[in-house]
């Protein structure tokens, strides 16, 4: 069964990053899980999607027909930002966390993809998510622990990126944690126990 895997690289740290370490190891079991994977990969750290302007709003919000040159132009990158999310089965998405959230390439991306009429919709019963047939996975690095004890409250990334994707439609969501890389009594088996758990997972 061939699958189409969209990873996301938002970590500045590149090949040193826990996140991007956790997400490959991701991307190694799902392709041994599939005959056949067409892997994009997106690499928000190097070449992130525009914030959202004044013009992007009104040409997510102008019908299509009605679009000025200035309204299509604009739009460019997030109507590849979108067609590649559509087009995916399987989204991997590394997430450092920076300062209790997500980078800010990252928001920028979802910015980008959250639109009316594409990846969700309105009706009588409120906002619908269009995406009902992705999986996610979640890689998230950090240096101390958030997963559980006294800073797991501070953690703003898992349930924002649970909330956003929910929201999208993308409720199959599983988070791989690396985490207290920057606490000495667990730094040394930090990413060791996260790819294990990585390798002990039925993908």
């Amino acid at each position: 069964m061939s699958k189409k895997i969209l990873n996301i690289v938002t970590s500045i740290k590149g090949d040193a990053s826990f996140s991007n370490k956790l997400s490959n190891a991701i991307l190694e079991k799902l392709e041994a899980e599939y005959n056949e994977t067409q892997v994009k990969t997106l690499d928000l750290s190097k070449t992130p999607l525009p914030y959202l302007s004044e013009l992007d709003i009104s040409a997510f919000y102008t019908p299509e027909e009605n679009r000025t040159e200035a309204h299509k132009e604009t739009l460019r990158p997030s109507d590849l930002a979108t067609t590649e999310l559509l087009e995916a089965d399987i989204i991997v998405i590394g997430v450092p966390l920076y300062n209790f959230g997500i980078p800010a390439v990252l928001k920028g991306w979802i910015d980008q993809v959250a639109r009316a009429g594409k990846t969700f919709s309105y009706d009588e019963n409120g906002p619908k998510g269009l995406l009902t047939d992705k999986k996610v996975f979640l890689s998230i690095a950090s240096g101390a622990i958030f997963s559980d004890g006294p800073y797991k409250s501070y953690d703003f990334s898992e349930p924002y990126l649970r909330t956003v994707l929910g929201f999208l439609g993308i409720t199959d969501i599983t988070t791989f944690r690396v985490e207290g890389t920057a606490i000495p009594d667990f730094a040394e088996n930090a990413l060791p126990k996260a790819l294990n758990a990585v390798e002990e997972f039925a993908f």
